[in-house]
């Protein structure tokens, strides 16, 4: 994991925007997949993965800002 250094809510801004996408490229091809088969089972199990792993993202964030504090 690379390690970025956040001082502001702009840099904050900027990382959430970046891990987002970085999110999106790797899981949203399997949800795409899952609404073309509109497989709603599927659907919900993707969508709920990529959910979970924005939510792990983030707390990733703020563990780090808790161990600064």
């Amino acid at each position: 994991m690379e390690t970025t250094s956040i001082e502001n809510r702009a840099d904050f801004a900027q990382w959430a925007i970046e891990r987002a996408r970085a999110i999106v490229a790797d899981q949203g091809s399997d949800l795409a997949l899952a609404a073309r088969d509109m497989d709603e089972a599927r659907i919900a199990e993707t969508g709920n993965a990529l959910g979970q792993a924005i939510v792990e993202a983030l707390l990733d964030v703020f563990d780090g800002l808790l161990s600064e504090g």
